[in-house]
Protein backbone atom coordinates (compact mmCIF):
# COMPACT_ATOMS: atom_id res chain seq x y z
CA UNK A 1 0.00 0.00 0.00
CA UNK A 2 1.49 3.49 -1.08
CA UNK A 3 2.74 5.39 2.20
CA UNK A 4 1.84 8.81 2.84
CA UNK A 5 2.88 11.53 4.76
CA UNK A 6 1.81 12.18 7.92
CA UNK A 7 0.34 15.71 7.24
CA UNK A 8 -0.90 16.35 3.87
CA UNK A 9 1.22 19.15 2.18
CA UNK A 10 -1.24 21.48 0.53
CA UNK A 11 0.73 23.35 -2.48
CA UNK A 12 -0.65 26.91 -2.93
CA UNK A 13 -0.50 29.02 -5.81
CA UNK A 14 -0.52 32.77 -5.15
CA UNK A 15 -2.30 34.09 -8.21
CA UNK A 16 -2.81 37.43 -9.67
CA UNK A 17 0.41 39.57 -8.04
CA UNK A 18 -1.82 42.87 -8.14
CA UNK A 19 -5.23 41.11 -6.20
CA UNK A 20 -6.00 39.44 -2.58
CA UNK A 21 -3.95 36.30 -2.86
CA UNK A 22 -0.98 37.14 -0.69
CA UNK A 23 -3.35 38.59 1.35
CA UNK A 24 -5.46 36.07 1.76
CA UNK A 25 -3.05 33.37 2.33
CA UNK A 26 -1.50 35.29 5.48
CA UNK A 27 -4.98 35.39 6.82
CA UNK A 28 -5.50 31.67 6.50
CA UNK A 29 -2.34 30.84 8.16
CA UNK A 30 -1.56 33.25 10.81
CA UNK A 31 -3.31 31.05 12.24
CA UNK A 32 -1.52 28.56 13.78
CA UNK A 33 -4.06 25.66 14.26
CA UNK A 34 -4.46 25.00 10.74
CA UNK A 35 -0.32 23.90 11.01
CA UNK A 36 -2.07 20.81 12.73
CA UNK A 37 -3.29 18.95 10.11
CA UNK A 38 -1.68 20.28 6.94
CA UNK A 39 1.58 21.64 5.86
CA UNK A 40 1.42 24.56 3.25
CA UNK A 41 4.10 25.40 0.75
CA UNK A 42 3.33 28.19 -1.14
CA UNK A 43 4.82 28.96 -4.46
CA UNK A 44 6.17 32.48 -5.00
CA UNK A 45 8.77 35.09 -4.25
CA UNK A 46 10.12 36.34 -0.98
CA UNK A 47 10.01 40.17 -2.84
CA UNK A 48 5.96 39.66 -3.56
CA UNK A 49 5.76 38.21 -0.30
CA UNK A 50 7.25 40.83 1.79
CA UNK A 51 5.55 43.77 -0.57
CA UNK A 52 1.96 42.28 0.13
CA UNK A 53 2.99 41.80 4.19
CA UNK A 54 4.12 45.21 4.52
CA UNK A 55 0.93 47.20 2.23
CA UNK A 56 -1.50 44.97 4.33
CA UNK A 57 0.27 45.39 7.82
CA UNK A 58 0.55 41.95 8.22
CA UNK A 59 2.42 41.04 11.60
CA UNK A 60 3.45 38.03 13.54
CA UNK A 61 3.93 36.15 10.49
CA UNK A 62 7.06 34.65 8.76
CA UNK A 63 7.83 31.84 6.03
CA UNK A 64 10.37 29.54 6.12
CA UNK A 65 12.15 30.11 2.67
CA UNK A 66 12.75 26.76 0.96
CA UNK A 67 14.54 26.63 -2.76
CA UNK A 68 13.69 23.14 -2.69
CA UNK A 69 11.38 20.36 -1.15
CA UNK A 70 13.72 18.88 1.04
CA UNK A 71 13.52 21.77 3.06
CA UNK A 72 10.32 22.01 3.77
CA UNK A 73 9.43 22.62 7.58
CA UNK A 74 6.07 20.59 8.38
CA UNK A 75 5.51 22.99 11.57
CA UNK A 76 5.85 26.12 9.35
CA UNK A 77 4.44 28.08 6.45
CA UNK A 78 6.47 27.15 3.55
CA UNK A 79 7.42 29.66 0.72
CA UNK A 80 9.37 28.16 -2.79
CA UNK A 81 10.98 31.00 -4.34
CA UNK A 82 9.95 30.40 -7.64
CA UNK A 83 11.94 33.57 -8.82
CA UNK A 84 14.01 36.34 -7.64
CA UNK A 85 13.43 39.01 -9.94
CA UNK A 86 11.95 42.20 -9.19
CA UNK A 87 8.14 42.35 -10.04
CA UNK A 88 6.68 45.77 -10.53
CA UNK A 89 3.17 45.46 -8.34
CA UNK A 90 0.70 47.33 -9.24
CA UNK A 91 -2.12 46.88 -6.70
CA UNK A 92 -5.75 46.79 -8.61
CA UNK A 93 -4.76 46.78 -11.72
CA UNK A 94 -4.15 43.77 -14.47
CA UNK A 95 -0.95 44.13 -15.78
CA UNK A 96 1.34 41.21 -18.47
CA UNK A 97 3.70 40.98 -15.49
CA UNK A 98 0.92 39.77 -12.42
CA UNK A 99 -0.31 37.44 -15.29
CA UNK A 100 3.55 36.48 -16.09
CA UNK A 101 4.16 35.36 -12.85
CA UNK A 102 0.73 34.13 -11.41
CA UNK A 103 1.26 31.52 -14.31
CA UNK A 104 4.59 30.73 -13.31
CA UNK A 105 3.61 29.97 -9.64
CA UNK A 106 0.44 27.81 -11.24
CA UNK A 107 3.41 25.98 -13.33
CA UNK A 108 5.49 25.45 -10.46
CA UNK A 109 2.81 23.72 -8.04
CA UNK A 110 0.97 22.06 -11.45
CA UNK A 111 5.09 20.48 -11.37
CA UNK A 112 5.09 19.86 -8.25
CA UNK A 113 1.67 17.99 -7.78
CA UNK A 114 3.00 15.87 -10.69
CA UNK A 115 5.80 14.73 -9.01
CA UNK A 116 4.21 14.24 -5.30
CA UNK A 117 5.61 17.28 -3.96
CA UNK A 118 2.74 18.10 -2.37
CA UNK A 119 -0.67 16.18 -2.13
CA UNK A 120 -3.01 18.85 -3.21
CA UNK A 121 -3.35 22.14 -4.81
CA UNK A 122 -4.48 25.46 -4.02
CA UNK A 123 -5.40 28.25 -6.67
CA UNK A 124 -5.39 31.85 -5.57
CA UNK A 125 -7.33 34.15 -7.64
CA UNK A 126 -6.14 34.40 -11.34
CA UNK A 127 -7.50 37.51 -14.11
CA UNK A 128 -7.32 34.99 -17.32
CA UNK A 129 -6.68 37.70 -19.46
CA UNK A 130 -3.64 38.71 -17.74
CA UNK A 131 -2.14 35.38 -18.13
CA UNK A 132 -3.88 35.51 -21.92
CA UNK A 133 -1.36 38.09 -22.77
CA UNK A 134 1.67 35.84 -22.56
CA UNK A 135 -0.22 32.36 -22.85
CA UNK A 136 -2.96 33.12 -25.15
CA UNK A 137 -4.69 29.16 -25.10
CA UNK A 138 -4.76 29.90 -21.13
CA UNK A 139 -8.64 29.33 -20.44
CA UNK A 140 -8.72 29.07 -16.76
CA UNK A 141 -7.63 26.76 -14.10
CA UNK A 142 -10.12 24.05 -14.74
CA UNK A 143 -9.42 23.64 -18.32
CA UNK A 144 -5.50 23.79 -17.84
CA UNK A 145 -5.72 21.19 -14.84
CA UNK A 146 -7.32 18.78 -17.52
CA UNK A 147 -4.65 19.57 -19.76
CA UNK A 148 -2.43 18.10 -17.54
CA UNK A 149 -3.85 15.79 -15.55
CA UNK A 150 -5.94 12.34 -15.33
CA UNK A 151 -9.69 12.66 -15.83
CA UNK A 152 -12.23 14.93 -17.10
CA UNK A 153 -12.50 18.12 -15.24
CA UNK A 154 -15.90 18.57 -13.86
CA UNK A 155 -15.87 22.82 -12.41
CA UNK A 156 -18.09 21.65 -8.86
CA UNK A 157 -18.93 24.26 -5.96
CA UNK A 158 -18.93 23.68 -2.85
CA UNK A 159 -20.49 24.88 0.58
CA UNK A 160 -22.83 23.31 3.69
CA UNK A 161 -25.93 23.66 1.73
CA UNK A 162 -25.07 22.48 -1.69
CA UNK A 163 -22.72 20.98 -4.08
CA UNK A 164 -23.35 22.11 -8.04
CA UNK A 165 -21.87 21.00 -11.16
CA UNK A 166 -21.98 22.28 -14.81
CA UNK A 167 -22.79 20.76 -17.97
CA UNK A 168 -20.87 23.20 -19.57
CA UNK A 169 -18.81 26.43 -18.09
CA UNK A 170 -16.75 29.36 -19.39
CA UNK A 171 -18.43 29.73 -23.02
CA UNK A 172 -20.79 32.17 -24.09
CA UNK A 173 -24.46 31.97 -23.09
CA UNK A 174 -25.15 31.76 -27.29
CA UNK A 175 -23.18 28.84 -27.15
CA UNK A 176 -24.80 26.92 -24.59
CA UNK A 177 -27.80 24.79 -26.21
CA UNK A 178 -25.34 24.10 -29.23
CA UNK A 179 -23.13 22.07 -26.26
CA UNK A 180 -26.29 20.69 -24.58
CA UNK A 181 -26.38 16.67 -25.56
CA UNK A 182 -27.50 13.82 -23.60
CA UNK A 183 -24.27 12.41 -24.17
CA UNK A 184 -22.57 15.17 -22.36
CA UNK A 185 -25.33 15.13 -19.76
CA UNK A 186 -25.07 11.60 -18.97
CA UNK A 187 -20.85 12.15 -18.65
CA UNK A 188 -21.19 14.51 -16.26
CA UNK A 189 -23.97 12.80 -14.11
CA UNK A 190 -21.71 9.79 -13.81
CA UNK A 191 -18.57 11.68 -13.09
CA UNK A 192 -20.80 13.63 -10.02
CA UNK A 193 -21.88 10.42 -9.31
CA UNK A 194 -18.28 8.79 -8.82
CA UNK A 195 -17.30 11.97 -7.32
CA UNK A 196 -19.82 11.91 -4.37
CA UNK A 197 -19.09 8.60 -3.47
CA UNK A 198 -15.53 8.50 -3.39
CA UNK A 199 -14.88 11.99 -2.38
CA UNK A 200 -17.59 12.89 -0.31
CA UNK A 201 -18.54 9.20 1.09
CA UNK A 202 -21.93 9.28 0.06
CA UNK A 203 -23.10 5.89 -1.23
CA UNK A 204 -25.96 6.54 -3.06
CA UNK A 205 -25.93 9.72 -4.38
CA UNK A 206 -29.44 11.88 -5.15
CA UNK A 207 -28.35 14.36 -7.86
CA UNK A 208 -31.05 17.54 -9.02
CA UNK A 209 -30.90 18.13 -12.89
CA UNK A 210 -31.85 21.76 -13.87
CA UNK A 211 -33.24 22.32 -16.90
CA UNK A 212 -32.18 24.87 -19.82
CA UNK A 213 -34.99 27.21 -20.41
CA UNK A 214 -37.62 29.09 -18.04
CA UNK A 215 -40.12 26.68 -16.36
CA UNK A 216 -37.61 23.45 -17.38
CA UNK A 217 -39.16 24.01 -20.92
CA UNK A 218 -43.04 23.98 -20.23
CA UNK A 219 -43.85 20.55 -22.00
CA UNK A 220 -41.90 22.15 -24.69
CA UNK A 221 -43.85 25.64 -24.94
CA UNK A 222 -40.82 27.91 -24.15
CA UNK A 223 -38.13 25.07 -25.90
CA UNK A 224 -37.20 21.83 -26.45
CA UNK A 225 -34.14 20.97 -25.32
CA UNK A 226 -35.99 19.15 -21.98
CA UNK A 227 -37.84 17.15 -23.55
CA UNK A 228 -35.34 15.73 -26.48
CA UNK A 229 -31.93 16.26 -24.73
CA UNK A 230 -31.98 16.42 -20.90
CA UNK A 231 -35.25 13.98 -19.74
CA UNK A 232 -33.69 11.26 -21.87
CA UNK A 233 -30.58 11.74 -20.24
CA UNK A 234 -31.72 11.39 -16.87
CA UNK A 235 -33.53 8.33 -17.90
CA UNK A 236 -30.92 6.64 -19.65
CA UNK A 237 -28.86 7.52 -16.27
CA UNK A 238 -30.94 5.58 -14.00
CA UNK A 239 -31.95 2.60 -16.24
CA UNK A 240 -28.37 2.20 -17.84
CA UNK A 241 -25.75 3.14 -15.03
CA UNK A 242 -27.79 3.16 -11.81
CA UNK A 243 -27.72 6.65 -11.32
CA UNK A 244 -30.27 8.26 -9.00
CA UNK A 245 -30.91 11.60 -11.01
CA UNK A 246 -33.96 13.41 -10.72
CA UNK A 247 -35.63 16.34 -12.87
CA UNK A 248 -35.49 18.54 -15.18
CA UNK A 249 -36.62 21.15 -12.47
CA UNK A 250 -37.09 24.86 -13.07
CA UNK A 251 -34.13 27.32 -12.27
CA UNK A 252 -35.91 29.91 -11.22
CA UNK A 253 -37.52 28.02 -7.64
CA UNK A 254 -35.35 25.31 -7.29
CA UNK A 255 -32.88 26.87 -4.98
CA UNK A 256 -35.23 26.65 -1.55
CA UNK A 257 -33.90 24.99 1.44
CA UNK A 258 -36.33 22.38 1.31
CA UNK A 259 -35.09 21.31 -1.85
CA UNK A 260 -31.26 21.65 -1.51
CA UNK A 261 -31.84 19.29 1.83
CA UNK A 262 -33.21 16.84 -0.78
CA UNK A 263 -30.33 16.06 -2.36
CA UNK A 264 -26.63 15.48 -2.18
CA UNK A 265 -25.69 17.47 -5.76
CA UNK A 266 -26.74 19.44 -8.25
CA UNK A 267 -26.64 19.37 -12.26
CA UNK A 268 -26.80 22.79 -13.87
CA UNK A 269 -26.90 23.70 -17.37
CA UNK A 270 -24.29 26.74 -17.75
CA UNK A 271 -22.35 28.43 -15.83
CA UNK A 272 -23.95 31.27 -14.45
CA UNK A 273 -27.32 29.48 -13.84
CA UNK A 274 -25.92 27.82 -10.96
CA UNK A 275 -23.33 30.24 -9.82
CA UNK A 276 -25.75 33.11 -9.23
CA UNK A 277 -27.26 31.19 -6.59
CA UNK A 278 -24.67 29.59 -5.45
CA UNK A 279 -22.59 32.83 -4.61
CA UNK A 280 -26.03 34.60 -3.43
CA UNK A 281 -26.37 31.57 -0.53
CA UNK A 282 -22.74 30.62 -0.35
CA UNK A 283 -20.02 33.18 -1.12
CA UNK A 284 -18.43 34.11 1.91
CA UNK A 285 -17.58 30.38 2.66
CA UNK A 286 -17.51 28.72 -1.00
CA UNK A 287 -15.27 26.39 -2.41
CA UNK A 288 -14.20 26.12 -5.89
CA UNK A 289 -13.74 21.90 -6.76
CA UNK A 290 -12.01 20.89 -9.56
CA UNK A 291 -13.50 17.00 -9.73
CA UNK A 292 -12.92 13.86 -12.00
CA UNK A 293 -9.57 14.49 -11.99
CA UNK A 294 -6.48 12.15 -10.41
CA UNK A 295 -5.37 14.93 -8.22
CA UNK A 296 -7.48 17.61 -5.80
CA UNK A 297 -7.52 21.28 -6.31
CA UNK A 298 -9.27 23.55 -4.70
CA UNK A 299 -9.67 27.51 -4.78
CA UNK A 300 -11.98 30.10 -3.32
CA UNK A 301 -15.18 31.66 -5.12
CA UNK A 302 -13.55 35.14 -5.72
CA UNK A 303 -11.41 36.43 -7.75
CA UNK A 304 -8.82 38.81 -7.61
CA UNK A 305 -10.45 41.23 -5.61
CA UNK A 306 -8.61 44.08 -7.32
CA UNK A 307 -11.25 47.38 -5.81
CA UNK A 308 -9.54 45.72 -2.41
CA UNK A 309 -6.11 44.70 -3.00
CA UNK A 310 -3.73 46.30 -0.56
CA UNK A 311 -6.28 47.56 1.67
CA UNK A 312 -6.70 44.65 4.54
CA UNK A 313 -10.33 43.95 4.34
CA UNK A 314 -10.41 40.97 2.16
CA UNK A 315 -12.30 37.95 3.47
CA UNK A 316 -10.12 34.96 3.77
CA UNK A 317 -13.30 32.06 4.80
CA UNK A 318 -13.48 31.27 1.07
CA UNK A 319 -9.75 30.62 0.95
CA UNK A 320 -9.28 28.98 4.37
CA UNK A 321 -12.60 26.80 3.80
CA UNK A 322 -10.67 25.37 0.29
CA UNK A 323 -7.75 24.71 2.78
CA UNK A 324 -10.14 22.37 4.74
CA UNK A 325 -12.29 20.79 1.96
CA UNK A 326 -8.75 19.58 -0.19
CA UNK A 327 -7.73 17.76 2.86
CA UNK A 328 -11.07 16.36 3.56
CA UNK A 329 -11.81 15.49 -0.10
CA UNK A 330 -7.90 13.70 -0.33
CA UNK A 331 -8.41 11.43 3.13
CA UNK A 332 -12.01 10.29 1.71
CA UNK A 333 -10.16 9.61 -1.56
CA UNK A 334 -7.72 7.75 -0.13
CA UNK A 335 -10.25 5.36 1.95
CA UNK A 336 -12.01 4.61 -0.61
CA UNK A 337 -9.30 3.42 -2.89
CA UNK A 338 -7.94 1.71 0.25
CA UNK A 339 -11.14 0.18 0.72
CA UNK A 340 -11.57 -0.70 -3.18
CA UNK A 341 -8.23 -2.71 -3.34
CA UNK A 342 -9.01 -4.31 -0.52
CA UNK A 343 -12.16 -5.55 -1.80
CA UNK A 344 -10.54 -6.57 -5.17
CA UNK A 345 -7.47 -8.39 -3.37
CA UNK A 346 -8.74 -9.83 -0.21
CA UNK A 347 -6.03 -11.12 2.10
CA UNK A 348 -6.15 -14.75 2.30
CA UNK A 349 -6.87 -15.61 6.05
CA UNK A 350 -4.09 -17.72 8.02
CA UNK A 351 -4.87 -20.93 9.46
Amino acid sequence: MEQFRKKIRVGISIGDTNGVGMEVIFKTFIDKRMLEFCTPVVFGSTKVASYHKKVNEIKNFSFNIIDNFKDVNDKQVNLLNCWKEDVEIKLGESTVESGKYAFISLEKAKESLKNNDIDVLITAPINKSSIQKKQNDFVGHTEYLEQNFNGKAVMMMISDNMKIAFVTSHVPLSEVPKLLTKEKIIEKLKSVNTTLIQDFGIRKPKIAVIGLNPHAGEDSMLGNEEEEIIIPAIQKSKEVNNILAFGPYPADSFFIPSNLNRFDAILSMYHDQGLTPFKTLSFSEGVNYTSGLNIVRTSPVHGTGYEIAGKNIANEQSFRKSVFVACEILKKRRAYISLKENSLNPQKSED
